[in-house]
């Protein structure tokens, strides 16, 4: 059954609320898929149409980090190619999953990705703490990290490119959470500055989200009269977070999202 005006606008609302905070925190997706899911849209169907929704979104947001990510152009070069090819993987994944199967998983991706947001702040403290001990065991520490904090970066190591790889499968899978795993993942390579991170995180998001939206976009599992409103909602909340990530602190949002997860996956076990 074709979505009213009225869900159409509530759909477009919501999502820019996830793009808004997919660029302050991550884990938009904990919003926009159990908003689809409570419209009656197949498990399935809603993922492929709140990636390719959210797309917009993750431009919006990079337009808004470009100052950010400006100092780190060689990050951003290294990190296009295992966050596309981690997505074409995680979409054709999807793509052949029975939809039985994927009803079936839905609660559980939805508790994960919400345990796995609540983890972000003990994974960044201790991406911080492995920082400080490399900083005390390595020669210059407090250049180091002024070269750091003012965005001159050496090229990514192999392990995080690696890293970015799994993360981007999962992300082009399901991809609630692959925020907070790329975050934590450049803490613990030496980054300092979370405006900068932000950006980092975001390109690779935005590169896994858009390879994965064309392989959804292609397989006629998407649907368009959602998807397009949804998208003009991302543009708004991806670019306005962005500037608004840079100015406020992030824990009522964190919260937020905390308990919208919660009970989306306490709602999706007991409707099953």
């Amino acid at each position: 059954m074709p979505a009213t005006p009225a869900q159409l606008l509530t759909v477009s609302l919501v999502a820019a609320a996830g793009s808004v905070v997919n660029s302050i925190a991550g884990g938009g997706t904990l919003l926009t898929f159990p908003a689809l899911v409570g419209l009656h849209i197949p498990p399935l169907v809603a993922n492929a149409t709140s990636t390719v929704a959210l797309v917009p979104g993750a431009l919006g947001s990079l337009a808004g980090y470009r100052e950010e990510v400006a100092g780190a152009r060689s990050w951003v070069v290294r990190f296009a190619a295992p966050s596309v090819l981690g997505g074409l993987t995680g979409a054709y994944l999807l793509l052949i999953t029975p939809a039985a199967r994927f009803d079936a998983l839905v609660p559980w991706l939805v508790l994960g990705a919400t345990l796995l947001f609540m983890a972000r702040g003990p994974a960044m403290r201790l991406a911080a703490w492995h920082r400080a001990r490399a900083a005390r065991s390595a020669p210059g520490p407090a250049v180091a990290r002024e070269a750091a904090d003012a965005g001159a970066l050496p090229p990514p190591r192999w392990p995080l490119l690696l890293f970015q790889f799994f993360v981007a499968v999962y992300g082009g899978y399901f991809g609630a959470g692959i925020g907070i795993l790329m975050l934590a993942a450049l803490g613990f390579m030496g980054l300092t500055n979370i405006h900068q991170m932000n950006g980092l995180k975001n390109w690779g998001g935005a590169c896994t989200n858009f390879v994965a939206a064309l392989a959804f976009a292609a397989s006629s599992i998407v649907d368009w009269p959602v998807a397009l409103a949804m998208a003009a909602g991302a543009v708004v909340g991806g670019y306005g977070g962005s500037r608004l990530a840079q100015r406020v602190g992030q824990t009522i949002v964190r919260r937020a999202v905390v308990c919208i997860g919660l009970a989306s996956a306490v709602w999706l076990f007991a409707t099953r």
